[in-house]
């Protein structure tokens, strides 16, 4: 059913429609069977945001290789901005080639192709293609650095610092279980992440013809069902960590680990902790990505008196099995629309609400164009009626 709501904003009209569907609650840490042994931990949903388990989430410790999600997702983001191509040459610098630890053993002073680099970072978290790709992005390793902390800032991740690009051990360095979950949920919104990190073995090929042997440092891409994404961490100050996704239709959590004795350990308590959250919770789609949305826009100026209208992005619930809460989404539409609206140029907000409290929102898109009602139109339509 579908009201039209009294809005104190200008040019504006506005639709809601309420719908029965399940809880965005969600349960606090005492109410958990979940004790993960591990210095710190996280469990939340993608989509929302919203905490499922927390065990000293703003704890500030090492976290070793995990810093990497933030290295890659500055690689993919360079990519969006047209600064970085995925089939760039990268020549790679002597201090790339020396990084210790886990590496790929790039060739100084050879050039390797932008995406092959980076699916080597998510696949078996070679340090030495992190620094050249910071090289490659920052101009040097210090300013890349830089930018890693500044987009925590930006993301929100208050208890994070970066002083290298690779994880290896540096003081003063640390990040905590929340904050992890931030950057992995940004890093997760590009598609073309899942083609690496889904990947479980594979060669890697050198300009110079030999290979190298990739083999997936995330286990439960192959062991646990619907994991498709994460990414591990090992120092001897960090403990076992580890960030992992999992999907399960509808549904996408993001598990964090940290400090962990074993690496059995650490992949025994993220498939514990995706166990209770896809048992328990779900989430429900209200309005999907796409979708057209009963209202229609006005629009002045146009032959076309009013076009369709689609959501840019989804809204969904996310709560507990069997709980019942006030679902609503309020449509609010640009009153002043003039021609030309072209296809996709926004048009208004969806907002989402649980009980009377927005949750999220989108933009709502012009689902079709709708030309300028041009001088020779106005002549046409003016013959017309007086014939």
């Amino acid at each position: 059913m579908k009201k039209l709501l009294a809005l104190s904003l200008a040019a504006v009209t506005a639709g809601s429609i309420s719908i029965g569907c399940d809880t965005v609650k969600t349960a606090r840490a005492e109410e958990q069977p979940l004790n993960p042994p591990c210095k710190a931990a996280y469990l939340c949903d993608y989509e929302s945001g919203s905490e499922v388990y927390a065990k000293n989430e703003t704890t500030r410790l090492p976290i070793a290789s995990m810093c990497k999600i933030m290295t890659l997702l500055l690689s993919f983001e360079a990519v969006d901005r047209g600064e970085l191509n995925y089939d760039e040459m990268i020549t790679v610098s002597e201090n790339a080639s020396d990084m210790g630890g886990s590496q790929i053993f790039l060739d100084a002073n050879l050039s390797y192709r932008a995406d092959e680099l980076m699916k080597s970072v998510a696949v078996c978290s070679a340090n030495d293609s992190c620094v050249a790709l910071a090289e490659r992005i920052g101009g040097t390793e210090e300013a890349f650095i830089s930018r890693m902390n500044e987009r925590a800032k930006e993301l929100g991740a208050e208890n994070t610092l970066f002083a290298n690009c690779t994880g290896l051990p540096k003081e003063p360095q640390y990040s905590c279980a929340k904050d992890v979950s931030l950057m992995l949920r940004e890093l997760l919104k590009h598609q073309k992440y899942y083609e690496f990190s889904k990947v479980w073995l594979e060669d890697f090929a050198h300009p110079d013809g030999r290979t190298t042997q990739m083999t997936n440092t995330n286990k439960l891409i192959r062991y646990y069902k619907g994991c498709d994404g994460g990414k591990t961490g090992f120092t001897n100050e960090a403990g076992f960590c580890l960030a992992a996704t999992a999907k399960r239709e509808d549904t996408r959590l993001i598990s964090v680990i940290i400090g962990a004795e074993s690496s059995k350990t650490r992949n025994a308590a993220i498939s514990d902790m995706f166990d209770y959250a896809f048992n328990c919770y779900e989430n429900k789609k209200i309005l999907e990505c796409g979708q057209e949305i009963e209202m229609r826009a006005k629009v002045k100026g146009s032959k076309t008196t009013d076009i369709s209208v689609i959501a840019e992005s989804t809204l969904s619930v996310f709560g507990k099995k069997g709980s019942n809460e006030n679902i609503s989404v309020e449509y609010c539409l640009n009153e002043s629309l003039k021609a030309p609206v072209q296809l996709g140029d926004e048009v208004g907000t969806a907002v989402l609400y649980v009980d009377g409290v927005e949750t999220s929102r989108t933009k709502l898109l012009a689902g079709e164009d709708a030309k300028r009602f041009s001088w020779w139109d106005a002549l046409r339509e003016s013959a017309q009626k007086w014939n």
